[in-house]
């Protein structure tokens, strides 16, 4: 295993120098078996998430678009002693679909690099960065937007590269 890199600076620095490398590494992982590379990043994950602590962080907070479910919006409505239309006036905007968003990035709750909701966050952002799921190399594109900012992308992309034999 990599040794872990959590320096936000750095991981950004980092990024920016390899621009080339992970074009080259998507197209690599786009060529592997889609169940033997989740199998990869689901172990690699396991190991380095529980290794970063995201309060410390908030860069997610700060660059993503949530999705917001109406249960989700109910339980926020409940949990900041709001009703629904007041919540939805306040913190988000819906699609002509019907698909609630939070409307401003960063986020409303985002302060000191911590979420004011963090128990009760939404699941999008429970989830992120869905390392976890299945289909890794269907969001190859959204996980290295998030390459330089996030400490867990990072720190899984760096390993997968040395556990495919892309780089040693």
């Amino acid at each position: 295993m990599k040794a872990l890199q959590t320096d936000l600076a750095a991981i950004l620095l980092e990024a920016e120098s390899m621009e080339s490398e992970n074009d080259a590494f998507r197209s690599f992982l786009n060529q592997q078996p889609a169940t033997l590379l989740d199998q990869k990043v689901q172990a690699i994950n396991e190991t380095i998430a529980t290794k970063i602590d995201c309060t410390e962080c908030g860069n997610c907070c700060k660059s993503l678009l949530i999705n917001v479910t109406s249960s989700e919006a109910e339980k926020l409505a409940d949990q900041l002693q709001l009703n629904l239309q007041e919540v939805k006036k306040l913190y988000l905007d819906e699609s002509e679909g019907g698909q609630l968003l939070m409307n401003k990035i960063p986020c409303h709750f985002l302060i000191d690099k911590k979420c004011s909701i963090y128990a009760h966050r939404f699941n999008s952002c429970r989830d992120f960065p869905h390392l976890e799921q299945a289909g890794f190399n269907k969001r190859l594109f959204s996980l290295f937007m998030h390459y330089g900012t996030c400490p867990i992308i990072f720190n899984v992309m760096e390993n997968l590269k040395i556990q495919t034999g892309f780089k040693q």
